[in-house]
């Protein structure tokens, strides 16, 4: 498998973002069609996120989520706490 990520587009169930399959020729993100480019943006960064961790070597599904998500908490907390001191 190459480094290769090949972003597309596509009509995905209403509850659905995101995902990310390997692939022979790199690694497939499919991004939902239904939402705006800011989430577009931001979902594509979950999946990079799971790509760079190498999340696809792992068999838990549930960790794997909640790991990414408690990345996503811990950096909010500290944009807060720096927004908090500057004050």
């Amino acid at each position: 498998m190459t480094d290769d990520i090949f972003v597309r587009t596509v009509k995905l169930p209403n509850k659905i973002r995101a995902f990310t399959m390997p692939g022979y020729d790199g690694m497939n993100v499919y991004i939902s069609e239904d939402l705006d480019e800011d989430q577009r943006i931001k979902a594509y960064r979950h999946e990079l996120r799971h790509i760079v961790g190498r999340d696809f070597e792992m068999e838990d599904v549930q960790q794997i989520e909640t790991d990414a998500h408690q990345e996503v908490i811990q950096r909010a907390e500290k944009v807060r706490l720096r927004e908090k001191s500057n004050y």
